[in-house]
C-alpha cells in the first residue's frame, strides 16, 4: 500500500477512482456528506470541484492506493483568515468497505497529523457522526470529543444523526503540554 498526496491535476487524473471510493462509501453507510445511493457523475464531479482548493492550497488530499486501485483517502481544509493559520480540519476520511480492518484508518490519520505538524499546525478539528465506527477510530488515536450537536446531518440513508466534534493538539503545542 502507498499513500500519496495529490497535487490538482493527480486529483483530477484520479477523479473517477475516488468518485468510486466515495459512492462505496456512502453506500457502506457511513455519513460523509452525501446521501445514498450517490450518483457516480455527482462522485466525479464533486472530486474535480476539489481542484481548485488543492491548487490554491486550501485542501490538501492523500490517497491510498493497493496494487493501483484506490483503498482510502483523507484531507485537510486549511483556513484562510489571518487568525487561524494553526489549525485545520480533518476531512473525508474514507476507507473502501474492502480495505476496512487492516489499519488504513489509522494509517491515514497519522499521514494527515504529521503532514500537518510538519506545516506548523499545531491544532486540528474534526466533526463525524455520533456513535459510528469512526468515533473509536478518533478516540484511540488521541483526539478529545468536544460535545455533540443533535441532529446535525443526514446519514446516507436520510435520517438525521447527531454529530459530535473532535480536536487534537499536534507539532510544536503537544510538545508543551
Amino acid at each position: 500500500m502507498t499513500v500519496t498526496r495529490l497535487d490538482d491535476v493527480r486529483l483530477t487524473a484520479l477523479a473517477e477512482d475516488l468518485a468510486d471510493l466515495l459512492t462505496d462509501t456512502v453506500d457502506g453507510g457511513a455519513s460523509v456528506g452525501f446521501l445514498a445511493p450517490l450518483d457516480r457523475a455527482e462522485a466525479v464531479a464533486w472530486w474535480r470541484g476539489r481542484a481548485a482548493a488543492v491548487a490554491a492550497g486550501r485542501l490538501a488530499v492523500w490517497v491510498a492506493r493497493e496494487e493501483g486501485r484506490v483503498t482510502g483517502t483523507v484531507a485537510l481544509a486549511l483556513p484562510d483568515k489571518p487568525n487561524s493559520g494553526h489549525r485545520a480540519e480533518l476531512v473525508k476520511l474514507m476507507v473502501g468497505r474492502g480495505a476496512r480492518g487492516r489499519g488504513l484508518g489509522r494509517t491515514l490519520l497519522t499521514v494527515a497529523e504529521e503532514a500537518a505538524a510538519a506545516a506548523g499546525i499545531t491544532l486540528l478539528h474534526l466533526d463525524t457522526e455520533t456513535d459510528s465506527p469512526a468515533e473509536h477510530l478518533y478516540r484511540s488515536a488521541g483526539w478529545t470529543a468536544v460535545g455533540t450537536i443533535p441532529d446535525y446531518a443526514a446519514n446516507p440513508a436520510g435520517a438525521l444523526r447527531p454529530t459530535t466534534l473532535y480536536f487534537k493538539r499536534i507539532g510544536a503545542a503537544t510538545a508543551g503540554g
